[in-house]
């Protein structure tokens, strides 16, 4: 299952927003380092899409798509060095497979900022220049272990060494090695590393109670081109953590209302669900009996027999072919029987791409 890392400085949000998420009670205290072991969770993909397939198929449950988050102690100044809990923040990192940045966007005088006032500016900067010089390290490290091979002339390590050179200059800047547009095969070299800077990352912007509304939010505005020609175009998800607590006290209906009232159609926590699942690439495929509707996700671009392997490594190894249907052409027939008779059901072999939303029947023999 993929993970989502959430991070940043102390007390910006983090265990918050991994309760919006989670509904796991964790401790979100108003002082620095109250998360010191991760919190863990798994949080379904909010897809209202599961919802209508299993009512046209009238299966007996539904079983959508998960993420796991993990909530990281938060960073701070120094942690490439060892300072506060950084090297368990470091490592924990690099594990995940993308980044939730929280960025603290709102004033409060009885909610303390490590750093003594709130710039999301320098709070960015500061964790992306930690995570740089943590991957400096490591590729110092291995650029030490990779120069005697080049020296003797090995073109392997001759290739390795021109990626590693490159990978330095940018870090030595403080800029992340996302930024930079690797070919496939150096990316596949440095990704052996797994360094910090190379991950997917997502901004989740912790605004106040009352910048939740369409025309407001001033502070993600100037976020979002705060670097221009590097990451200006990055994804920020605008949330107030503080409302999103209070959301969670109400009856469905009051909270639908409440949303509407502010001009939002769904909850902060939903937006950044669905902002870590485009991130991370995927889209999701569905398969529906009359016992159970299945969302699988899968990375944008998986052939058909990936897809089934998904579900199971047999239906993989004895791919046949896969009977499919759009989500939008199902709804419209109302049923796999209705399509079938109208001769809507496509036979698609091992080349066909699976597309978000189809709903499938993989053919199988062993």
């Amino acid at each position: 299952m993929l993970q989502v890392g959430i991070v940043g400085l102390p007390n910006v949000g983090k265990s918050s927003l991994f309760n919006a998420l989670t509904a796991s009670g964790a401790p979100a205290e108003n002082y620095p380092f109250c998360t010191v072991e991760p919190n863990i969770g798994v949080v379904e993909v909010p897809d209202e899409r599961l919802a209508r397939i299993q009512e046209l198929s009238g299966s007996g449950e539904g079983v959508p798509s998960f993420i796991r988050f993990v909530d990281i102690a938060g960073l701070v100044r120094g942690a490439a060095r060892g300072e506060g809990l950084g090297n368990q923040f470091l490592g924990l990192i690099r594990e995940v497979d993308a980044i939730a940045h929280v960025l603290r966007c709102f004033e409060h005088p009885d909610v303390t900022h490590v750093m003594g006032s709130v710039d999301p500016v320098r709070d960015r900067e500061v964790v992306e220049i930690e995570l740089a010089l943590a991957d400096l390290d490591t590729v110092e490290r291995r650029r030490e272990g990779v120069e005697k091979k080049a020296r003797s002339g090995e073109k392997d390590a001759i290739r390795e060494m021109a990626v590693l050179e490159g990978a330095h200059r940018t870090l030595e800047k403080g800029q992340p090695l996302r930024q930079i547009p690797y070919s496939d095969q150096e990316r596949v070299i440095l990704q052996r590393l797994n360094l910090l800077t190379l991950k997917p990352v997502f901004f989740i912007a912790n605004v106040g109670e009352g910048e939740v509304g369409e025309d407001s939010l001033a502070s993600v505005s100037f976020m979002k081109g705060m670097t221009p020609g590097e990451d200006g175009q990055a994804t920020v998800v605008p949330i107030s953590l503080a409302l999103e607590a209070e959301l969670a006290l109400l009856e469905p209906e009051e909270r639908k209302e409440f949303l509407s009232d502010l001009g939002l159609g769904e909850e902060g926590w939903v937006r950044v669900i669905h902002a870590a699942y485009d991130l991370l690439g995927l889209i999701t495929f569905f398969t529906a009996n009359d016992k159970q509707t299945t969302a699988w996700a899968i990375p944008r671009g998986t052939p058909a027999p990936e897809a089934a392997g998904v579900i199971h490594t047999d239906f993989q190894r004895g791919f046949i072919r896969a009977d499919a249907i759009g989500y939008e052409e199902f709804v419209t027939l109302g049923s796999m029987k209705a399509a079938r008779e109208k001769g809507a059901i496509r036979s698609e072999g091992k080349d066909y791409v699976v597309a978000d939303g189809d709903v499938l029947l993989f053919r199988f023999n062993l």
